[in-house]
């Protein structure tokens, strides 16, 4: 099947412009679904991307956006939080409910799927949840930021290199990841959930994966990534890999609308 993608904006609770690309399936898709990205990541990461444009291809909408402060979204990426990510994709959420259809799918990777799980029971439409290389707890970023620059701590914001890039960071966001109880979420979790994590993760060690299959409260499977890396880039096949599974699982629980 042949996709198309279209360029789209909304707004968050806080009246800022959130960018974001759906890509359709050239015939009406069978359902829609929603993807977040990793911390300091945007929609464009070619995994994201790949993965979006082949669950277009076997049918399935999907709108990959960025968060506040990233990508092509408006706002100060300093002032933002999990917190704030988490609104983020509840505007996303409401969005397609009133313009296209309310998704069935929710997808994260890293932090915006450990969004999607805290925020997964709040959205009704919601059918079924896949997490790809995600976090257990949202205390193992904290420590790395305040770690990575103490100055953060010591005098409320600095600079942090993630990725080869440069970002200005404040405790705000530290005190705010230190607040959230991610455990806690996935044993409330009663959504069927699948989960992928890569087995050569040097950003989130495997053991994120067996603590989280451990704690989710739904029906649930796992998947290893053998010799995959955070990101999915070195293995260039990794990528349709879990688009292709996904689409199989995700026909067990999806509420065709085609």
């Amino acid at each position: 099947m042949k996709r198309r993608s279209e360029r789209v904006t909304f707004e968050n609770k806080r009246g800022q412009r959130l960018s974001g690309i759906l890509d359709f399936p050239d015939e009406n898709p069978v359902a829609f679904g929603l993807f977040s990205h990793c911390f300091t990541c945007t929609k464009d990461l070619k995994a994201i991307v790949r993965i979006s444009r082949r669950l277009a291809e076997l049918g399935i909408a999907i709108l990959r956006f960025d968060f506040t402060g990233l990508g092509n979204s408006q706002g100060d990426f300093s002032e933002t939080n999990f917190d704030t990510n988490c609104q983020d994709v509840v505007a996303a959420h409401d969005f397609l409910a009133q313009h296209r259809q309310a998704p069935q799918l929710l997808i994260g990777h890293s932090l915006g799927g450990a969004a999607m799980i805290q925020m997964a029971q709040q959205l009704e439409s919601a059918r079924a949840l896949v997490t790809i290389a995600s976090p257990s707890t949202t205390q193992h970023l904290a420590d790395y930021l305040a770690l990575s620059n103490p100055v953060i701590g010591e005098q409320g914001q600095g600079e942090v290199t993630i990725g080869g890039q440069s970002y200005l960071l404040k405790k705000q966001l530290i005190e705010n990841l230190r607040q959230q109880d991610l455990p806690a979420a996935l044993k409330q979790l009663t959504l069927p959930h699948l989960m992928f994590h890569p087995d050569a993760d040097d950003t989130l060690p495997y053991w994120h994966a067996e603590k989280m299959f451990d704690l989710t409260g739904g029906p649930k499977s796992m998947i290893t990534l053998d010799r995959s890396d955070h990101l999915l880039v070195d293995h260039p096949a990794d990528a349709p890999f879990v688009a292709d599974l996904t689409r199989l699982w995700f026909a067990r629980y999806q509420v065709s609308t085609a």
